[in-house]
């Protein structure tokens, strides 16, 4: 064998020629996506002052707005508010039925009864919906106010209807 043709080994071929290579790619890889993270945190911040620094501070930077992004998502800006508007709007449409229902004529107490747990379980259930159900919080029973007392029928008069007993809401 001649002096000029050496045999080189795999490794010694991995370690002078492809390691090289492979870390240029990399760092290539990283300086890419540290470029693109730059741009977006620019773009989100709506400021370019993340433009002209280096790796390190961009990395602090970048980190710290998406710090400040998690909180803002963790703390509601309005918290539950919408969700109560709805409760305060069904209590009181619950309560128009209920009026209305004492108010009519010949109202079925059974029919009326029936509907009070009906609006009552459906508000539990939303509730329920919206708030995490503790093992103190679970019943069997509707708890709501318009299921749990608005009719009855033990205080009507004999004088006002002996043949069908007239339906009140308290």
């Amino acid at each position: 064998m001649s002096p000029q043709m050496e045999f080189v080994s795999k490794t010694q071929h991995y370690l002078k020629v492809k390691k090289p290579q492979l870390e240029r790619e990399r760092r290539a890889r990283i300086n890419k996506c540290l470029d693109t993270l730059k741009e977006l945190v620019a773009e989100f911040q709506g400021n370019d002052a993340i433009l002209h620094m280096d790796k390190a501070e961009m990395l602090e930077t970048a980190v710290s707005f998406i710090k400040t992004q998690v909180r803002k998502q963790k703390v509601p800006a309005t918290p539950q508010i919408p969700m109560d508007s709805f409760r305060h709007g069904y209590m009181n449409a619950v309560n128009e039925v209920s009026r209305i229902m004492a108010a009519t004529p010949g109202m079925n107490v059974q029919l009326g009864k029936a509907v009070m747990i009906h609006l009552g379980s459906e508000y539990n259930r939303l509730s329920e919906m919206t708030t995490p159900v503790t093992t103190t919080e679970v019943c069997s029973a509707p708890m709501s106010p318009a299921s749990s007392g608005y009719h009855s029928d033990e205080d009507i008069s004999p004088a006002a209807s002996p043949a069908t007993p007239v339906w009140r809401p308290w």
